[in-house]
């Protein structure tokens, strides 16, 4: 066997042929085709789900901040419009109760924030649940753990696949 010599020359030697065969090429051709795969919802994030939550400023008294992004599957682009709902276990209330739950829309930039009450735990684990249910996209249902109960914010992104 001819022991294989590692240097920079062979090195280089080595990349200028995979340039001249095309493999950049073909590597971001590949990662184009496959785009943005759409994500999944998740086992136990439609629990306690209030169909029709209505749109508000904040939920309660505010000092806690779920945020995200909304984008199409395959080409990632923003989806403004987009309807999440947002309802949690806090201060002010059980994620089981009207009061705890809320809806937002996504900007221009498919950005969406809304203020709640600060999140306690539940079973342990502080964590949200969020849910984009509008139709035009398969519904997704989110359940984000937080690392701390004493953080102040937790963001959940949704990659949207549509009907």
């Amino acid at each position: 066997m001819t022991p294989v010599s590692l240097n920079r020359r062979s090195l280089l030697a080595a990349g200028e042929s995979f340039l001249v065969a095309g493999g950049v090429t073909a590597l971001l051709m590949a990662a184009r085709a496959q785009g943005l795969a759409p994500t999944p919802s998740m086992p136990g994030g439609a629990n306690n789900y209030r169909k029709g939550a209505p749109l508000v400023d904040r939920i309660g008294k505010g000092g806690f901040w779920m945020s995200g992004t909304v984008r199409r599957a395959g080409d990632g682009a923003p989806l403004a419009g987009q309807r999440i709902q947002i309802w949690a276990h806090t201060v002010e209330g059980e994620e089981h109760e009207p009061q705890s739950h809320g809806a937002t829309l996504t900007d221009k930039n498919g950005v969406f924030r809304l203020e709640t009450p600060q999140i306690i735990p539940v079973f342990g684990q502080p964590h949200g649940h969020l849910a984009y249910d509008s139709g035009e996209f398969q519904t997704v249902f989110l359940r984000p753990v937080m690392r701390s109960a004493k953080d102040k914010s937790l963001e959940a992104h949704f990659v949207l696949q549509p009907v």
